[in-house]
């Protein structure tokens, strides 16, 4: 009897894991992946079906629209209206009508430009500022900003706690590491024993917290220098290594973000670099260019060139599909996306979504 409801419990068990496996595989083929693409010269947000790479509609957006992003649960776009860094709006479209809201604007701040979202936030680079921003839908506010002192304060990255951010400065030829290392009452050292009554030395009041100190944000920024033309990066999927591309020497840049410190640099000759993403898998490093228009395809951990892919007049902007099975590469000269299937390497289809195509972004639901 006992043997057989150890065996019944057992064939319950391989059942349950097989319905679980079986429901997260159902859920990840019924998941909607929907396209985001911005038309810098018809000045459009086109929204397109990932699957057929047909488009579904086009959305009106800004005078300059440069990069666009969802919210995490795919309901609203944000695109950036960059100006050069002398704009202060942007757009928030509503995915489910296909409409335009109420612009975000942004001042005192100027050239808002990258974006990204996490933890139910906007954050988003200022370039004409010299800063970043953190917008909280729910609250319409812009609630935190932070300046960087350097020149044309580009693209963003947020790690998933929100507690480093990572941006290239174009102009100054560095990356900002902003860090918040959370100041503490515990983080000062506690008084000499030989303080009477607690009194503290004159010497050593300086270390002590101030009355009814609270836990607070403490951010620090260390500054990696790299090269001036330094725009697009990535921080590899296992979040030890950050990569950007310099559009003026042509050379690959490689940053431990353990040590905060320059690991390595490659003589890529990737001229008019622009644009620097990981594949999902961490495997391969994409690079676009817009001075040769061609797609430079990197070997992650052997640090060499895989392949060049030639795309267009000018490659831009790189979305990586979530599954790992193709890029979408935005060719502004060209008017046109490229699709890459990144097993073959080889360019399968190109989608016209407007002239002159620049930021890219997935809506997933």
């Amino acid at each position: 009897m006992r043997k057989y409801k150890q065996k019944f419990i057992t064939i319950n068990l391989v059942l349950l894991v097989v319905l679980y496996a079986s429901a997260s595989c159902n859920a990840q083929l019924t998941q909607k992946l929907t396209l985001l693409a911005l038309s810098k010269a018809n000045h459009t947000l086109a929204i397109v079906d990932a699957s057929t790479l047909k488009i579904i509609d086009t959305v009106p957006v800004g005078e300059d629209p440069h990069e666009v992003i969802a919210s995490s649960d795919g309901k609203t776009a944000y695109v950036s209206n960059y100006g050069g860094g002398s704009l202060h709006i942007i757009n928030v479209i509503d995915l489910s009508t296909q409409k335009r809201l109420d612009d975000i604007d942004t001042r005192p701040l100027f050239g808002p430009h990258g974006l990204t979202f996490v933890n139910n936030k906007l954050w988003f680079t200022v370039e004409g500022s010299k800063a970043i921003g953190c917008y909280n839908p729910s609250t319409n506010k812009i609630e935190w900003v932070m300046g960087t002192g350097q020149d044309r304060t580009h693209m963003i990255y947020v790690t998933n706690d929100t507690r480093k951010i990572y941006t290239t400065n174009v102009a100054s030829g560095t990356v900002s590491i902003l860090q918040d290392t959370m100041m503490m009452p515990g983080n000062f050292p506690p008084p000499p024993k030989n303080a009477p009554n607690g009194n503290m030395p004159p010497q050593h009041r300086g270390n002590m917290p101030p009355p009814n100190m609270q836990p607070h944000e403490n951010w620090e920024q260390i500054l990696v220098t790299v090269a001036k033309g330094s725009e697009g990066f990535d921080v590899s999927p296992d979040s030890t290594e950050l990569w950007t591309a310099s559009a003026e020497d042509g050379k690959i840049y490689i940053i431990n973000l353990s040590t905060k410190k320059l690991k390595q640099t490659i003589d890529a000759n990737v001229n008019g670099a622009n644009r620097l993403k990981f594949t999902p898998d961490g495997k391969l490093v994409l690079i676009s260019s817009l001075g040769s228009g061609n797609l430079a395809v990197y070997n992650a951990g052997t640090r060499k060139l895989v392949k060049q892919i030639n795309i267009g007049n000018g490659a831009a902007g790189i979305l990586m599909q979530p599954d790992g099975a193709r890029a979408f590469i935005a060719c502004g000269p060209d008017n046109y996306v490229a699709v890459v299937d990144l097993k073959t390497l080889t360019v399968t289809n190109k989608i016209d979504v407007g002239g002159e195509p620049d930021g890219l972004a997935w809506e997933i639901q």
